[in-house]
């Protein structure tokens, strides 16, 4: 076998058939995870405007689609994707790890978040009871 694997089953050299570049999120931020329309989530390895690879542990069923919610600079957006591909990357006593590539239907504008231009959540209630510190004389 002439193909190398390192954790997982996946090659890690291969032909590059990317149509776009990717670019690993941070850990802060928010396109560093996305979550199934079921409410799974998933860490996101790498991205671009044309599709993502993807970590967690749901499996993906490969030529199915799914809906996934994604947290970008325009908001959140509902993006529908195809499994390319997913396989095991890692088995721990208790939990198994998959890592699937997903292929976005239309491609998405999405760039890394600056947090800083990000408008502030706050709670509704904290903002209702909000009174402004009084000035010391």
């Amino acid at each position: 076998m002439s193909e190398r694997l390192v954790r997982g089953s996946m090659p890690t050299d291969h032909t590059d058939r990317r149509r776009g570049d990717r670019w690993a999120p941070g850990p802060t931020d928010p396109l560093s995870r996305v979550r199934l329309r079921l409410g799974r989530e998933l860490a996101v390895i790498d991205v671009s405007t044309s599709g993502a690879l993807v970590q967690g542990t749901t499996r993906l069923l490969p030529g199915t689609h799914v809906d996934v919610h994604v947290t970008a600079s325009q908001g959140r957006t509902l993006i529908r994707a195809r499994v390319v591909r997913c396989a095991v990357w890692d088995i721990a006593s208790d939990v198994v790890q998959y890592r699937g590539a997903l292929a976005f239907s239309a491609p998405v504008e999405l760039q890394p978040i600056d947090l800083a231009t990000m408008p502030v959540l706050t709670d509704p209630q904290a903002v209702e009871n909000y009174q402004p510190l009084q000035e010391q004389a």
